[in-house]
């Protein structure tokens, strides 16, 4: 039986995991089996080499498919997972069209994009139930709604993130040339901290704790919450679908690859159901691979992306089609999109049928899913 899996740095840097996992040992907790998993009947007579692009650099952001990795979720599922990173120069779902993975994840709107350009892609489990997507700036700058951004400096990281912020401004009334001075922002808060804008772009799970990990010079503490106004693009009706795994129709329908790719999603759902049920574990695991992030800010990272994922009320990769509908609606009234997707832009037969086959051992819906409360300090240390 093989038990090879590897972690590709920005596609070029292989780590190979550590030996106890290769043989599907549980390094996290020492056992003999991974956490939550139950191996399949006998030895695997052959394992099937799949590939996963992720959207980012490693991070708790990705820490469900690390996590099946590290455990050696996938190995007993006779999975072979290349986990590969991406930077700001490839698109994840491009990537993913071009024939170059075989999975990747990418937000919704910007994968409807790419295949109503004639990409052959297909969503087959929406990950995440809910948009995570801010706008962050100081209270006393009075923004607290998408009509106070007229003639304010509104960052933005572009790179299809920015499309919430349009839809936003659409609903307002205002226009994005004329109403408002757009700009880019790097993928941090400098630009809201030194004050070169006025609202920054942000995530729940990354952005937003880097200002409460950041001093305020006038108190010498960390910022508050309450020295923050915060616009939710979920609240304010222009949430769009984020995280989700596509495919492409052509690998589905290769004989075999729909079992192979139902197979990958039920190791998947463990994953997250384990990180889920045990953070400060699956922080451990994330730190092991991604290292840039500290500890402390990765901890928050995991304990929002829980957040977006649970309770999944139809259960884990479900997709829900009012949020689907209203993803669609947004883009093409920003004309993210010239026209409703045609076609079968998601599939949950998969993701239903991989839910099914883990039954009640595995909970795929988090009903009872309560955040915890994460305390951040200086540089998320």
């Amino acid at each position: 039986m093989k038990h090879r899996t590897k972690l590709l740095s920005a596609g070029v840097l292989a780590l190979t995991l550590a030996a106890t996992v290769g043989t599907g040992a549980g390094a996290s907790t020492g056992t003999t089996e991974p956490p939550g998993t139950a191996a399949p009947s006998g030895e695997c007579e052959t394992v099937d080499s799949i590939s996963l692009r992720l959207q980012w650099a490693i991070q708790a952001q990705f820490a469900g498919y690390i996590a099946a990795r590290d455990t050696g979720i996938y190995d007993r599922y006779c999975l072979d997972v290349e986990i590969i990173e991406t930077g700001v120069d490839i698109v994840p779902q491009q990537d993913l069209a071009d024939g170059n993975v075989d999975f990747a994840l990418a937000w919704v709107p910007k994968a409807l994009q790419t295949r109503e350009a004639g990409a052959d892609i297909v969503n087959i489990a929406q990950i995440f139930q809910r948009s995570g997507t801010l706008q962050v700036s100081f209270a006393d700058a009075g923004i607290s709604s998408p009509e106070d951004f007229e003639g304010k400096n509104i960052g933005n990281w572009g790179f299809g993130n920015e499309y919430e912020i349009f839809a936003a401004l659409a609903q307002a009334g205002l226009d994005p040339a004329n109403d408002v001075s757009l700009v880019q922002q790097q993928f941090d808060m400098v630009g809201l901290l030194d004050g070169s804008i006025d609202a920054a772009e942000a995530m729940t799970y990354n952005e937003y704790a880097q200002v409460l990990e950041a001093v305020n010079p006038d108190t010498g503490e960390l910022y508050q919450p309450e020295d923050l106004n915060v616009i939710s693009y979920e609240d304010v009706g222009v949430g769009m679908l984020q995280d989700a795994i596509f495919t492409s129709e052509a690998w589905l329908a290769q004989t075999g690859n729909e079992d192979i790719a139902v197979k990958f999603l039920k190791a998947s759902f463990r994953g997250w159901a384990h990180c889920r049920d045990n953070i400060d574990e699956c922080v451990t695991i994330v730190l092991k691979y991604g290292p840039a992030l500290p500890k402390g800010h990765q901890t928050w990272v995991m304990n929002e992306i829980n957040a977006l994922i649970w309770p999944s009320p139809a259960g884990i990769g479900i997709m829900d089609q009012a949020a689907f509908d209203r993803t669609v609606e947004v883009a093409v009234a920003g004309e993210i999109l010239a026209a409703e997707p045609s076609g079968t832009p998601f599939r949950n037969d998969l993701a239903q049928k991989a839910i099914e086959q883990l039954g009640t051992g595995v909970d795929t819906k988090g009903t009872g899913y309560t955040k915890q409360t994460v305390t951040l300090t200086e540089g998320g240390k």
